[in-house]
Order: structure tokens, then sequence, then C-alpha cells
């Protein structure tokens, strides 16, 4: 046997397994784009639920702020504490919702997309990068923390917490693509099983000559179906790819991020770390933490009126 005669049995042989497996492998390859680009979106969502939460407490302690107030506010201190604040308080009604739950263990989104942990790796990657910050007259590049943090976090980076988010984000936004070049290979396959059907006309047999014609047009309009369905694949999967953008929704959460970190840098008047302050603890019971911040908040107000004014010192978160 000849080494062409190889090479084109191999190529048949081909033709025929992929033309039996286009169509699931398309319908297959769009069914899973879909789910992996929802499970992307909502792995980097979790960002902007944090972010939200944060900021809003934030605005409620600023509002709440006296500007005449001359003490020493230290941006550390109060980083810590807002947002040790948000991760109890958000999670005290997940606590609450989940002892109502058949899974007392964990909640299923906490199972997919490891939201407590993710936001507890947060947090004490920020604090790490903000302790050694210098209060001077040049403002610090928190644009650049807020961002570092964020893609450092392997909770919220990794879909399932296995699959790296941007490699599948990254092939996901060529899928569209693949789909119309996949719908043409498709076509091609028609083409290339049927074109040797045409040498078994006979012309002198009419009735012949029309069947394999007839059979021939039919693999043919099969196969044009396998270019309509890739583009039509892909609009579909650029639709969902815009709709579903985490490109968009990271940039908003690292300026909602930034732009609250910026505030409480407004605030504070300097960077120091009190001596002794009690690290972050993700494992502590969010009620248990709520309920001493709660103790300590009424304890300061009672100082400030035995005083008669403002205090001018730090309570450790």
């Amino acid at each position: 046997m000849s080494f062409d005669m190889i090479v084109h049995q191999g190529i048949q042989g081909v033709v025929d397994v992929m033309r039996h497996l286009h169509f699931p492998l398309m319908i297959g390859a769009f069914a899973v784009g879909v789910v992996m680009r929802s499970l992307v979106y909502h792995t980097v969502k979790r960002h902007e639920w944090f972010a939200r939460e944060f900021e809003n407490r934030v605005g409620r302690y600023l509002e709440g702020e006296d500007l005449g107030a001359k003490e020493n506010v230290s941006f550390y201190v109060l980083s810590k504490r807002l947002l040790e604040r948000t991760y109890y308080e958000v999670f005290e009604n997940r606590e609450r919702l989940k002892r109502r739950r058949p899974d007392s263990v964990m909640l299923l989104s906490d199972r997919v997309f490891l939201i407590k942990q993710g936001c507890a790796w947060m947090i004490h990657d920020l604090l790490k990068q903000i302790r050694f910050l210098k209060y001077g007259s040049q403002p610090p590049k928190l644009l650049n923390i807020a961002r570092n943090t964020f893609s450092k976090n392997p909770c919220f980076n990794r879909v399932l917490g296995l699959i790296p988010a941007v490699g599948v984000n990254d092939l996901l936004n060529v899928l569209p693509g693949l789909f119309v070049i996949g719908g043409i290979f498709g076509t091609f396959l028609g083409v290339m099983k049927g074109l040797p059907e045409l040498g078994g006309m006979d012309l002198s047999d009419s009735a012949k000559t029309k069947d394999v014609m007839d059979r021939f047009l039919v693999q043919i309009s099969i196969s044009m179906g396998a270019s309509l369905m890739g583009i039509l694949f892909s609009v579909m999967m650029t639709i969902v790819n815009t709709v579903l953008s985490p490109e968009r929704e990271y940039a908003r959460i690292i300026d909602r991020f930034e732009n609250t970190l910026d505030l409480l840098w407004n605030r504070a008047n300097t960077n120091e770390v009190p001596h002794g302050i009690a690290k972050f603890d993700e494992h502590r019971d969010p009620l248990e933490a709520l309920a001493e911040a709660s103790i300590n908040q009424e304890l300061e107000k009672q100082n400030r009126s035995k005083r008669g004014g403002p205090d001018g010192g730090q309570r450790a978160s």
C-alpha cells in the first residue's frame, strides 16, 4: 500500500468520524461555553458584592462623623475596623440562613464560589499591604493596591476554586470565532464526503445519476447547515460574552473599592499601627464579634460624655 493511499484512507476515516461528531461537539461547546461564562462572571461578581457592602458602611461612618473633631485617626485602624465590621455583618445573616437549611455546614453559593474564604483572604491581603503606608503629602497608590489585592485572590480568581478564571475567560472570548471556523469545517466535511460519490455516476443511466445527485445535494444542504449553526452560535455567544462581561464588572469593582479606600485615607491623618492590635480572625463567630464591637462603642460614648468632648484615642478593632 502506497503512502498516498494510507494518507487518503486516514483522511477519509477522520471525515467519517467528524461528520458524526461535528453537530454534537458544536452544541456541547456552546452549552459548556454559556455555563462557564456564567460561572466566570459570578465568580468576579463576588468581588462586587463585598466591595458594595464595604462602601455602604464607609459611607454611613463618614456621614456620622463630626467634621470638627481633632482626634488622630489612623487609616490602618479605621480600614481594619470597617473591613471587619463588613465581614462580620454580611456573614451574620448568612449564618442565620444556614441554620435553616438542611446543609448546616455551608451554603451552595459558598461551595461554588468560595465566598467566605475569598472575602477573608482579601481582607488579610489588603491589611498587609496598607500596614506600612507612609502618611504624607503624597497620597498612596490605592488603585494599584486594590487591583493587586483582587488579582491575587485565589478564591475569586479560580472557577470552582480549580480552574483559572483568566485563562477560561480568554478562551471564551475567542469562542465565537471558533464557532464560525467550526461551521466552515463542517461544510467542507460534507463536501469531501459527497464528492467521491459523484464518481459513481453513469451518465447513460439517468435514474441512477439523478439518485446520486439527490444524495449529493442532501449532503451539501446538511453541510451548509453546519455553517449556519456555527454563525448562529457565534452570534449568540457574542451576546452572552457582552452581557456577562467580567472585564467590565472587574473595572467597576476596582474603581469602587479604590474610591472607598481613598475616602478613608482623606478622613485619616495618620497611619500608625497601635502596638498589640489584634489580627483579623475569619474563624471568629460573627455574632460574638459584633456584640463585642457594640459594647466597645458604648464604652467609647460613655468615656466621651464623661470628658465632655470627643475622644482623641483610637479603639483597636
